[in-house]
């Protein structure tokens, strides 16, 4: 004696949903062949059964796809130039022209960039060399008495 299972109705419910999509692609095929060989028309089931998405596609003639083209286009630049317009605004406002620097002015800011540099190298020699000459007077040896041999009486 076969078993009987209990199923979820909602996997039996997908599992109908299939067959019948099914069934219909296979009514479609079978009325499409009729017609081919010029047999008896689609009967009412059939037509009834045909989902919706199974009708003829409708194709766009080169010239329409053209005219949404240009269109679309049409929008973007007027989108494009809107969105530009504020931006070339703020940074006009934002930023003054530039301002140039007169070869004099630029021979008097290396004349005094050397100075300085010049001041600040003889700043950091000037230590170095008070330096050099504390270091030599510690370095030199301090006169030491020479070391005298004291002879021990010999042992007679």
């Amino acid at each position: 004696m076969p078993q009987i299972q209990k199923h979820d109705p909602d996997i039996l419910r997908a599992a109908l949903v299939g067959l019948q999509h099914t069934l219909g692609t296979l009514e479609q095929r079978i009325a499409d062949l009729r017609s081919q060989l010029g047999g008896q028309p689609a009967t009412r089931m059939t037509v009834a059964a045909t989902p919706a998405t199974s009708a003829k596609k409708h194709t766009m003639s080169a010239a329409a796809r053209h005219r949404i083209a240009l269109a679309q286009k049409k929008r973007w630049a007027a989108f494009n130039a809107a969105k530009a317009k504020p931006a070339a605004a703020k940074s006009a406002a934002a930023k003054p022209p530039k301002r140039e620097l007169s070869a004099e002015g630029r021979a008097r800011i290396v004349a005094a960039t050397k100075k300085r540099w010049a001041a600040f190298r003889k700043a950091q020699q000037a230590p170095k060399a008070t330096a050099k000459k504390k270091t030599a007077a510690k370095k030199a040896p301090e006169p030491v008495a020479p070391a005298v041999a004291v002879a021990a009486p010999a042992a007679e």
